[in-house]
């Protein structure tokens, strides 16, 4: 259910077995790393973006942190060989994840801490060394259904199993082709992303404001109003989206969501 995403089905060996990835793999070390922000953008009606898309690009900032991170191990316990990962390979994180007690996969697909909510990424360090590992936590969902009953596309098929097909993340930013008509109206005003099924979700009531500068909002981006977004041209969107995860929509893309946005409003 990965629609035109066609690399979710490529190195399936490689998802399954991380040795693939590391040579003499051992462990792997999972992490989670907070992006909740109660910023909102301040022109009601202006096309919405995801939180995680307010500030810089997440791939710049922990690809950082993690290079600090495997050279910190390595100072500790001396010669490590290993890889560290930010959406970069064919690592199953919400699994590594949930094996190693982070939290446990919701209804609506995402990992959710039951001190933290699920507003964060998940990145890797693959190393060839033996550790004392964590274990699973428990479910902790149970009979709601916040997440399933919001969703305006129905992605969430049933609880634990999304149709990424049918996701508003999936159209605003994976998809090549026109979004189908049949999907006119159904998109809450998204235009990159959709933070929808993490919003109502109970357990986001504990997310705690990020402490990651670069994360904070850009000012130019979070204060555009609907017109703003309505006249972009490609020279704005490169000089404004230079370091920002929206530019990987690439100038026709995101204009595709906006005109879509503005037909059905």
């Amino acid at each position: 259910m990965h629609g035109q995403m066609d690399y979710m089905q490529n190195n399936f060996d490689m998802r399954l077995d991380p040795r693939l990835l590391v040579e003499n793999a051992k462990s792997v070390i999972s992490l989670s790393y907070n992006y909740y922000t109660d910023k909102k953008q301040t022109d009601l009606l202006a096309p919405k973006i995801s939180k995680y898309a307010f500030g810089e690009d997440y791939h710049l900032v922990l690809k950082e942190k993690l290079t600090t991170f495997f050279e910190f191990i390595q100072q500790q316990i001396g010669e490590v060989n290993g890889r560290t990962f930010v959406d970069s390979a064919p690592v199953l994180e919400r699994a590594w994840a949930k094996r190693s007690g982070l939290g446990w996969v919701g209804k609506n697909t995402n990992l959710i801490n039951k001190n933290s909510g699920s507003f964060y990424f998940l990145c890797e360090a693959i190393i060839d060394v033996e550790l004392d590992y964590d274990s699973l936590v428990t479910d902790h969902c149970g009979t709601c259904t916040a997440c399933i009953d919001a969703c305006p596309t129905q992605a969430i098929v049933e609880p634990y199993k999304v149709d990424g097909s049918k996701c508003i993340s999936y159209f605003t930013i994976e998809l090549k082709e026109n979004i189908p008509e049949e999907m006119k109206d159904k998109f809450d005003n998204w235009a990159f992303g959709c933070d929808i099924c993490q919003d109502v979700c109970p357990w986001n009531k504990f997310s705690k404001q990020h402490q990651q500068e670069r994360f904070e909002p850009i000012h130019e981006i979070i204060n555009m109003t609907q017109n703003d977004w309505y006249n972009l041209n490609e020279n704005i969107f490169k000089d404004l989206f230079n370091k920002s995860p929206i530019k990987r929509t690439k100038y026709n893309g995101l204009m595709r969501n906006i005109v879509f946005l503005k037909n059905n409003s």
